[in-house]
């Protein structure tokens, strides 16, 4: 595999994984991620020019944010499910003293389903 392949290869990939990072195909993204590492390790052993590293670079520097931004969204939404969760069990409210009441909500004998 030349150089030039592989920095092409590379470049390719970059940019399905930020195609699949924008469509939210975290599933796909662990494949790319194992032949990225793959041609990662073939660049170790051969010197690319500035000219050819400079995309690289840019394109999983932009693909790192992208991948940084759909984690915190995640995060986001694990927090809000948890929010919505523990409103439902029991809500908190405050009498005209500023004394805290807190509202069970009562038990339900049917199962939920989640999909």
């Amino acid at each position: 595999m030349t150089d030039q392949n592989v920095a092409e290869r590379l470049k390719a990939l970059l940019e399905a994984e930020r195609t699949a990072l924008l469509e939210g195909d975290f599933d796909r993204l662990s494949t790319l991620m194992e032949e990225k590492q793959a041609l990662a390790e073939a660049l170790a052993h051969r010197p690319l020019s500035v000219s050819e590293v400079t995309p690289l670079r840019d394109g999983l520097r932009r693909n790192q944010e992208l991948f940084d931004q759909a984690m915190a969204g995640i995060r986001n939404v694990a927090t809000r499910i948890g929010d919505l969760n523990r409103a439902r069990r029991a809500t908190d409210t405050y009498d005209a003293h500023g004394k805290r009441q807190t509202i069970d909500a009562p038990a339900s004998k049917r199962l939920e389903r989640r999909a």
